[in-house]
């Protein structure tokens, strides 16, 4: 096992450590997706190597069978994992057989008949725009007045232009000048999208800034802590769970949840899903439609407004 946590022999030491710049550089895995394949892909390895009795080599995982792998799911599932971590774990695993396949470094034909556990996808739940509201006023009321209008900016941020977490606090005071009109968001896989900007959007973050005792030019962060350094997911998440506690919310209210009410929003307001599709970043448009909560007949409505042929 080395620094990187991995129970394998050094040949495939060697192409793990070339796999993971590969994922970094032409993949654009984000950190948290590159935590998780590591995590995985160890964990699969430990297997093979209790199973082995030593750490296994790029011929041991060339020569591995279906039942292998389905072993190792099995004791997974016997560990307490369940069906989406299973599922993961053979996404990060199979992504790795793969680029091995593909560089020429070994071909293992077992592990693309292995299925992974059906996961059922649970439906996003949006606030009410009366709950979105309120819990925007509410975020402004912090022990210090500053860090209340930040909480405020960022939560409205989300909401009205339909962020995921990590893009709103990924921003730079350069990305959203005073008075923006749209913002240029760098989303999942390095993909850009511009957004427009609500004037809300730029009033909340510019009573913020107007407040922010860290200043800080064009690169600073546009978000921060109470420190002065970039704000972290984990403190935004936390008071949102505030919020949500004070305000007797269910537990899926969550900054996800902003981004899904943006969107179902939008679509009861009567925009077309493929605007929305634009908006939140979406390379499919089945993945808009979970966001959006359409039900059967808002599609119905939306096809006999679009579609030619159903219109009379």
């Amino acid at each position: 096992m080395t620094a990187l946590g991995y129970s394998a022999a050094p040949d495939v030491q060697d192409a793990l450590e070339r796999w993971q710049r590969w994922l970094v550089a032409e993949k654009g895995c984000s950190d948290h997706t590159l935590k998780s394949y590591r995590a995985d892909v160890a964990g699969f390895l430990a297997f093979v190597m209790e199973h082995r009795g030593a750490p296994p080599s790029l011929n041991d995982l060339a020569a591995l069978k279906l039942a292998d792998f389905r072993s190792w799911l099995a004791s997974r599932a016997l560990d307490g994992a369940g069906a989406s971590t299973r599922a993961r774990g053979v996404s990060g695993v199979r992504n790795l057989f793969k680029w091995l396949d593909r560089t020429g470094t070994l071909h293992n034909p077992a592990i693309g008949s292995l299925v992974s556990p059906k996961v059922n996808k649970p439906v996003p739940r949006p606030l009410t725009a009366a709950d979105a509201k309120t819990l925007l006023e509410e975020a402004g009321d912090a022990d210090a007045p500053w860090i209340g209008l930040r909480d405020r900016a960022l939560f409205t941020l989300l909401y009205g232009c339909g962020l995921r977490i990590s893009e709103g606090l990924g921003l730079n005071r350069g990305d959203l000048p005073p008075d923006a009109e749209t913002v240029r968001v760098l989303g999942k896989g390095s993909k850009q999208r511009q957004v427009p900007v609500l004037p809300a959007v730029n009033a909340a973050v510019a009573e913020y800034l107007a407040a922010c005792p860290w200043p800080g030019g064009r690169e600073a962060p546009l978000f921060v802590g109470a420190r002065g350094d970039r704000l972290s997911d984990g403190v935004a998440r936390r008071r949102m769970r505030d919020l949500r506690t004070l305000m007797g919310l269910p537990d899926s209210v969550t900054p996800h949840a902003l981004r899904h009410s943006f969107a179902t929003h939008l679509l009861g307001g009567g925009a077309d899903l493929r605007a929305i599709q634009d908006l939140l970043g979406h390379a499919s448009l089945s993945t808009t439609q979970r966001y959006t909560d359409v039900d059967a007949e808002q599609l119905l409505s939306v096809y006999e407004t679009a579609h030619p042929r159903a219109r009379r």
